[in-house]
């Protein structure tokens, strides 16, 4: 059953975006509420370190989102800890839909769904994940204390993950398939000046091999001559970017050929009073900081389109 009174505002998704967005949304008078199916600050809670947080120089991932969660609350914002399973515009009001089947009706929707690992889609991935793969080296890395691990990727998140492994494991390899590194000149730097990583170029990982006890090797193959070998270790880390998790966008809302979505300079849709932000969102550069300024915008534009949709009706 829908409600009859629907919000203002329902923001999906509560990692930096959302909650910026929860915060000026609340400073608006809105009545809103933020829906998570997980905890507070989402992909943020597996960095180990965030040292580009404007005003803050060293913070763990958890702590900021820590921080992000209780200085909505003071706001006091509505947050319901459950799964939205669909969003069905409307020409009165949009409806989302919940896992239970509770339905609200609301103005305005924030998506701030953001993205999830993508995979390498080869042999041995899917097969042995939790049993030496992963994609998250805060989550993980303890179990690898002393042991050897290769690390897939060449940007920020997989610089980032293989230096944080490199305090745990005793040896960490960095497969990578250029021969350059994308990531920013500091971490590239911290990374070839230490000791316990060795830097793999023009390298991909053909097959992950395993045992009875998890993963003990992979089968890697040079990008440039195709040649192959074997190298053991005990665990696969992959970061080699995120995918949209685009499941709730409306049909007719338009994306780009990647699955993320396009908005204007408002962060909103084509789709009135839909509005996308953070990773799910088409833009130059996917950082904490410009999730929490799509946040903001999306939320101030919220307010205008409730406040004229209301004058209106």
């Amino acid at each position: 059953m829908t409600e009859t009174i629907p919000h203002d505002l329902i923001i999906i998704g509560g990692g930096p975006g959302g909650y910026t967005a929860g915060i000026y949304a609340q400073r608006a008078a809105l009545k809103t509420v933020l829906i998570e199916k997980g905890i507070p600050g989402g992909q943020l809670n597996n960095t180990d370190e965030v040292e580009n947080w404007p005003g803050t120089e060293k913070i763990s991932g958890s702590e900021l989102a820590m921080k992000f969660s209780q200085h909505a609350a003071a706001y006091g914002l509505e947050v319901m800890n459950r799964e939205v399973v669909g969003v069905e515009p409307g020409l009165g009001h949009h409806t989302v839909t919940l896992d239970n089947g509770e339905t609200l009706a609301t103005h305005a929707v924030i998506l701030a769904t953001g993205g999830s690992p993508k995979k390498l889609g080869i042999p041995g991935e899917d097969q042995y994940y939790g049993r030496g793969v992963s994609y998250c080296a805060v989550c993980d890395g303890f179990f690898f204390r002393d042991k050897t691990v290769v690390v897939v990727g060449g940007g920020d998140s997989a610089l980032e993950e293989s230096l944080y492994l490199a305090k745990l494991a005793r040896r960490v390899y960095v497969a990578h398939r250029r021969d350059a590194f994308r990531a920013g000149m500091i971490l590239q730097k911290r990374v070839l000046h230490e000791k316990r990583i060795t830097v793999l170029w023009n390298t991909v990982l053909a097959e992950i091999q395993a045992d009875a006890q998890g993963v003990n090797g992979v089968i890697t193959r040079n990008t440039q001559d195709g040649a192959t070998s074997t190298l053991a270790t005990d665990g696969v880390f992959v970061f080699i970017g995120f995918e949209p998790n685009n499941s709730l966008v409306p049909a007719g809302t338009r994306m780009n050929a990647n699955g993320y979505v396009i908005a204007d300079d408002k962060c909103e849709t084509n789709t009135p009073g839909i509005f996308a932000i953070g990773d799910l969102k088409e833009k130059y550069a996917k950082q904490i900081v410009t999730a929490a300024a799509d946040g903001c915008t999306a939320a101030l534009a919220a307010a205008h389109y409730v406040e004229s949709k209301k004058a209106g009706s």
